[in-house]
């Protein structure tokens, strides 16, 4: 990423590219294999009523914005 360059995460997320989208899917993949659901709705209500899936989640991803994408991450008040 380019230094001092601000870009929200929705638009990192849709701009990477195939394989890169790959690994961090592979990265949560690991995390929800172990729910039990059918569907999108399903998956979303399971993760949302679950504080420590959340966590999880979405330390993934700051791990992988971090380390593979070396962006800094500033959080919003």
């Amino acid at each position: 990423m380019t230094s001092g360059q601000f870009r929200p995460v929705p638009q990192i997320l849709l701009e990477l590219p195939p394989a890169e989208r790959q690994k961090l899917y592979d990265e949560a993949v690991v995390i929800l294999r172990r729910l039990d659901w059918t569907d999108v709705a399903q998956l979303t209500a399971l993760v949302m009523g679950n504080a420590s899936l959340q966590q999880k989640l979405t330390a993934v991803l700051i791990n992988y914005l971090s380390k593979e994408l070396r962006a800094e991450i500033q959080y919003g008040e």
